[in-house]
């Protein structure tokens, strides 16, 4: 890789972290999805539940995570676009907060399917 594609790459993943901290220090929902996708990493780890459940439970993760990403990063670009509230401004933001919800039920369904078996021998074990 040339000088010049590695001091590029390296200022991408700057401004990628710095983007990153942003949404972690000022967004309590993506901490609130964080803190949840780390207990459920952790309850994966726990269960020892198979690789492809665990790689369907991080795609799930990220997914969410991507999602709410993006929803924050348009929800900057309509309030700069249209400081007052406009009726478009809001069905933006609206949807793509249902965008966020939608995701997240879906995560929460297949977490469900994943992790219920689990859950569910376990309690037989202990009843």
């Amino acid at each position: 890789m040339k000088q010049y594609q590695k001091k590029q790459f390296r200022k991408s993943l700057k401004y990628a972290w710095r983007g990153l901290v942003y949404v972690i220090k000022n967004e309590r929902n993506f901490r609130i999805e964080l803190f949840i996708a780390l207990f459920v990493i952790i309850i994966a780890i726990i269960l020892k539940i198979k690789s492809w459940e665990f790689i369907m439970t991080l795609l799930m993760i990220s997914w969410v995570l991507v999602a709410e990403l993006v929803n924050t990063a348009l929800e900057r670009v309509v309030d700069i676009l249209e400081p007052k509230v406009h009726p478009f401004a809001r069905l933006i933001k609206d949807v793509m907060a249902a965008a966020v919800l939608f995701s997240s039920i879906m995560a929460i369904i297949i977490g469900l399917v994943i992790f219920g078996p689990y859950i569910f021998n376990l309690a037989e074990y202990f009843l």
